[in-house]
């Protein structure tokens, strides 16, 4: 074609990148590639084949990894740990420096590779992906520089297992090994089956710089492989990148083993333009929302919620749009679609697209070529209950729905089990930014979309999983605060027979429940004794999981709380130290009622008034951050609490340690329903007329006593809890563990017995991490 038609026709030529480079590495691997463990490569074990999803060719050859392989990458790592952690920061640092540096050298050859490898365009990896992992390992050298400083009383987890996926293979290995290394934890990381050269490559790039032995372990192999990693004893930490259903799969697999766990799993996000939106800059938001990577995305915008009075003019633009792409090879860096990782997720788009076309909706699509690919659609005329709605596709489709109202879009947007990450358009800010508080997800985009740094958290809501990759969050995830450890206490099997007295009558009566700023009889019509040294001192509820559903409820009710000014929350919570300090000789008599000597009884009460103008300082004062990030967006990670928290309080220091877990949870706007300590209950339910004349708001707070382990599993379970705090023995703490799964709340467990609640252990803004959930928000500033 001359170039007088050339520019009469604006049609795209070929424009090849040369992989002979790569191609030569693979070809110097003829029998395979074997692990890399302690700071070599292994002898190729058994293999499996590794395709090029484009071309369909098989293009290398991965050893399986096997049990003795990854207890053979533990013990190194486990080796390499202690020296590792004891370098200084600046030490750490500059290996991490070093591997930013290799990567940059060398990252033509990795954009390459992972294009060969993955079927994502070379204009995708050359230019997002590869500089991204170099900015992950440069801003993690600056954390492990300054982390003694920025992040005291904290400590590496040691050893930390890692899974990630074929998605964004090298990224998503920077995104987890760059904080574990800067933290001071050595890691065993298993690339994806369909995916794993560029962590391969990654390995070669460690050896490179001098990285000591041990301190990255790579072990490749299926997901018995990542089972493997999972369930060894000596992890201290897995962190997860995959489905949702996986990540549960983890969460039981674990549970009580005291092991760290971050996921980062599925989503369904909402891409949300209102009628004010430049809807030009929108349609193009969309092409980086859905058919970025072939819409292999995790919070990918697969949801548009587009204002009715304005959908029409959108669909077409977006139509006409989406006939423009380019799919084809990766290689040609004018390919705006590469090709699916593999056939088995081809089909499993094809699968839920002709799902979603037998529930009538109507597709638009664009073209591909044969083989592994899959055209850029559009699903319009879809209801919200669809399969294309509600599942994860992992696919370029993107659905279409309208909305009328502002509130009607939050509706649609939080309609999802998941919660990673939403796109909201207006040319109106204030707009923007009401709707992002409302959106339940992690990461909030306005006027922009699939913008990421190594500066600001990624991580979602809900099913989305819990934990930050990025930012000083991200780097928190690495790091956990010593958990203290002591014997368990055993706690007696409840009775509702009546006793035979014995006891002192001070102060002694029947504890209702507390349910919605009520008392309340527990629905088995039964009380328990309470006991004291000399005999029962008085009577307590014996709840129920009904009543433990009726304080959710109630709970759930009271959403105010969480959406009141950090200085409203703070009011209430010194008007409860003030009315506490009124009554201090009331609830000092009631500890010693119940065993206590009078100076403990009376220090006891001290420490909680302290708490509650601690906490209430904090309210206010526990702020997010303003990460600093790419030119022309202020990202705004702000703290938001969980919502409602299950809270299982110690049995010793059964008032100090109710007060001292209730008060950080409810000062971030959580509302809890708490079981109090299960032998001494009356030292918490005496608090009820100290919430009452404090302005507390119904539902806020809420105790049922009772059996501690039986109310914590119905807690666990419970899909509208998405935090709890459990203080009790080992069998309990991996049943909470376990159950917690079902809707992916988050955790915290530790042994009963184990922490002085009166000494600097009891309060810290190690609770306020774990009452609150960060968002990141990023906002259109600057030129």
């Amino acid at each position: 074609m001359s170039i007088q038609e050339i520019l009469k026709d604006m049609s795209y030529g070929p424009a090849p990148e040369d992989p002979s480079i790569v191609h030569e590495w693979l070809a110097s691997r003829p029998d395979g590639f074997g692990h890399f463990i302690d700071g070599t490569f292994t002898a190729p074990g058994t293999t499996f084949e590794v395709q090029n999803p484009a071309t369909g060719r098989v293009i290398a050859r991965v050893t399986q990894g096997s049990a003795a392989d990854v207890d053979a990458a533990v013990k190194a790592a486990r080796k390499a740990q202690p020296a590792w952690a004891d370098l200084s920061g600046h030490e750490r640092a500059r290996y991490l420096y070093a591997i930013a540096r290799h990567v940059q050298q060398h990252a033509r050859f990795l954009s390459v590779l992972e294009a060969i490898d993955n079927g994502k365009p070379i204009r995708e990896t050359r230019d997002i992906d590869v500089p991204l992992v170099a900015r992950h390992f440069y801003h993690h050298a600056g954390w492990a520089e300054i982390a003694v400083d920025e992040l005291p009383w904290t400590e590496p987890y040691g050893v930390c297992g890692q899974v990630i996926p074929w998605n964004f293979p090298l990224l998503m290995l920077a995104w987890k090994i760059a904080p574990a290394l800067a933290a001071g934890n050595t890691v065993v990381l298993k690339p994806a089956e369909y995916t794993p050269l560029t962590a391969l490559a990654f390995a070669g790039i460690c050896a490179e710089v001098g990285l000591p032995a041990g301190v990255v372990n790579i072990v490749t192999g299926d997901g018995e492989t990542g089972a493997a990693i999972v369930g060894h004893e000596g992890i201290d930490k897995i962190a997860f990148t995959g489905s949702t259903e996986v990540g549960k799969t983890i969460r039981r697999q674990i549970a009580g083993t005291g092991k760290g766990l971050t996921l980062e799993l599925g989503g369904k996000s909402p891409f949300v333009v209102f009628a004010d939106a430049d809807l030009d800059a929108a349609v193009e938001g969309v092409v980086d929302a859905i058919w970025f990577n072939q819409g292999q995305v995790c919070c990918a915008g697969a949801r548009i919620l587009v204002a009715e009075a304005v959908a029409s003019r959108f669909e077409m633009l977006l139509r006409a749009r989406m006939e423009t792409l380019r799919v084809g090879d990766p290689l040609d860096k004018c390919t705006d679609m590469g090709a699916i990782v593999h056939p088995v997720q081809l089909e499993r788009i094809r699968a839920l697209v002709e799902q979603g076309k037998a529930e009538g909706v109507e597709l638009h699509q664009g073209s591909a070529p044969e083989g592994c690919f899959y055209p850029p659609t559009l699903a319009t005329n879809v209801e919200p209950a669809s399969v294309l709605s509600t599942d994860e596709i992992f696919g370029p489709v993107v659905t279409m729905t309208t909305f009328r109202t502002p509130s009607e879009a939050v509706e649609l947007a939080n309609n999802t089990r998941y919660g990673l990450a939403a796109s909201i358009w207006s040319e109106n800010v204030n707009l923007c930014l009401d709707i992002a508080a409302q959106v339940k997800a992690g990461v909030v985009w306005i006027n922009c979309t699939n913008v990421f740094d190594a500066g600001a958290g990624f991580g979602g809501y809900r099913e989305s999983g819990f934990g930050r990759e990025g930012g000083r969050e991200g780097m928190m995830a690495y790091l956990r605060h010593p958990a203290p450890s002591g014997p368990a206490v055993e706690l007696a099997r409840l009775s509702a027979v009546p006793h035979d007295g014995g006891g002192t009558d001070a102060i002694d009566r029947t504890a209702k429940l507390f349910v919605g700023g009520k008392q309340s009889r527990p629905d088995s019509g039964y009380s328990y004794a309470v006991a004291g040294p000399a005999g029962p001192v008085g009577l307590a509820g014996l709840g129920n999981r009904k009543d433990i559903r009726n304080a959710v409820e109630a709970a759930a009710k009271a959403v105010g709380w969480g959406g009141a000014t950090g200085h409203n929350r703070a009011q209430i919570l010194y008007y409860m130290a003030e009315n506490l300090s009124a009554r201090s000789a009331e609830f000092a008599a009631r500890l010693e009622a119940l065993g206590a000597e009078p100076s403990a009884a009376r220090a006891e009460v001290e420490a909680a008034i302290r708490r509650c103008f601690w906490y209430a300082a904090q309210a206010d004062k526990f702020d997010g951050a303003v990460h600093q990030t790419k030119s022309a967006h202020v990202t705004l990670a702000m703290h938001e609490p969980l919502g409602v928290m299950g809270i299982v309080c110690p049995s010793q220091a059964p008032f100090l340690g109710f007060v001292s877990l209730v008060l950080p949870a409810i000062a971030m706007g959580n509302r809890v329903v708490t079981v109090p300590s299960q032998p001494y209950p009356l030292a918490a339910t005496d608090l009820y007329q100290v919430f009452e004349t404090s302005d507390l708001p119904a539902g806020v707070v809420n105790i049922v006593s009772g059996p501690r382990d039986e109310l914590a599993k119905t807690l666990a379970g419970h899909d509208e809890v998405a935090g709890m705090w459990y203080v009790g023995g080992a069998e309990g703490s991996a049943m909470v563990e376990r159950e917690s799964a079902g809707n992916l709340k988050q955790t915290w467990t530790e042994a009963d017995g184990a922490r002085d609640w009166s000494g600097r252990d009891g309060q810290g803004r190690g609770f306020l991490h774990r009452a609150t959930q960060v968002k990141n928000i990023w906002v259109p500033y600057g030129e």
